[in-house]
């Protein structure tokens, strides 16, 4: 029989709790390899309905030809009248953290001052004395490839001794740094279809590797990990129910503006009391044990919105 969904991926052990989910329900479903992967934009679609869970973190892994094909199949089936969720659209904004920025700044949320750059000397030029600051790969991704800068020496020598952090597109950022309470870390909201499905506070002990999935962060530390230096304890995550409304509302302005099906918001609290918005992300993987502390399994949540646009599509095409 054919199949009503196809799951695009890249990373196996992140999709595991989502394919348990399919089969209980027993969603007709096929998964999509895109490590390794080739397409006839003339012989697609063949699902109605289409899932992409690629990750702009693949190249670490050393997948980086996940991204580029997971965008052009994309395109071609969206060409071809298939849904996909969190396409093209959603997927080139996560791939862009100055797309995000200028995305906040059009909707007028608040977020760091962002410069990207392809040479040191100019982003030197430009930034000025605003150190301490954050260098990140403008593809960012499980906090990779990220490092907290003290000075204009510290960028021009990390970037001469380090040349490997222009992959994979040869832009870098610098971001402004915000004075944050260590014991109450960020905060990272998980949306679905349009509404907030739980808040989590998650304190980090120094590390820039925030990936909710359990395959990254398991409870008790471990976990693959591609962070430059490792923090003294693991990332911790914590239920978070009293979630202001106007982080919320920000939140959803995000996702729609954004064409998010699913994904995650993360803001931080400013010394002011401000929120600051600094991070959009469309391949969300949920952590079990916060959506259990709100008396539900999200992977079970995420399968009720698939199955629903499922039905949607077929009821469109008849």
């Amino acid at each position: 029989m054919p199949n009503d969904l196809v799951v695009l991926f890249e990373h196996p052990e992140w999709q595991k709790p989502l394919f348990a989910a399919l089969d209980r329900r027993g969603v007709r479903y096929s998964s999509y390899d895109l490590k390794r992967a080739a397409f006839d934009p003339d012989s697609v679609p063949d699902a109605s309905l289409y899932f992409n869970q690629a990750s702009p973190s693949a190249y670490v892994r050393g997948n980086a030809r996940a991204v580029p094909l997971a965008l052009s199949l994309m395109r071609s089936l969206e060409l071809s009248g298939a849904r996909v969720l969190n396409g093209s659209r959603a997927f080139a904004l996560e791939l862009s953290k100055s797309a995000q920025a200028a995305l906040m700044q059009t909707l007028g949320i608040r977020h760091p001052r962002t410069l990207v750059f392809n040479d040191a000397d100019a982003a030197l030029a430009a930034w000025g004395d605003q150190w301490p600051a954050l260098l990140k790969p403008e593809q960012g991704g499980s906090g990779a490839r990220m490092f907290l800068l003290n000075s204009p020496e510290e960028l021009t020598r990390l970037l001469q001794d380090r040349p490997d952090l222009w992959l994979p597109d040869n832009l870098l950022l610098l971001q402004e740094l915000f004075d944050v309470d260590p014991a109450r870390g960020i905060v990272r909201m998980e949306f679905l279809g349009g509404e907030l499905l739980y808040a989590m506070r998650v304190i980090s002990h120094g590390a820039f590797n925030l990936c909710p999935s359990e395959a990254c962060n398991p409870e008790g530390g471990a976990g693959e990990c591609h962070v430059e230096v490792q923090p003294a304890k693991p990332v911790e995550f914590y239920p978070y129910k009293e979630v202001p409304p106007v982080a919320v509302e920000s939140g959803k302005r995000l996702m729609a503006a954004g064409g998010l099906d699913i994904g995650g918001i993360e803001y931080l609290e400013a010394p002011d009391g401000e929120l600051i918005f600094y991070d959009i992300n469309a391949n969300s993987n949920l952590r079990a044990p916060i959506g259990q502390a709100f008396g539900f399994d999200p992977f079970e949540r995420v399968v009720d919105f698939l199955t629903a646009e499922i039905h949607k599509k077929a009821r469109m095409t008849a």
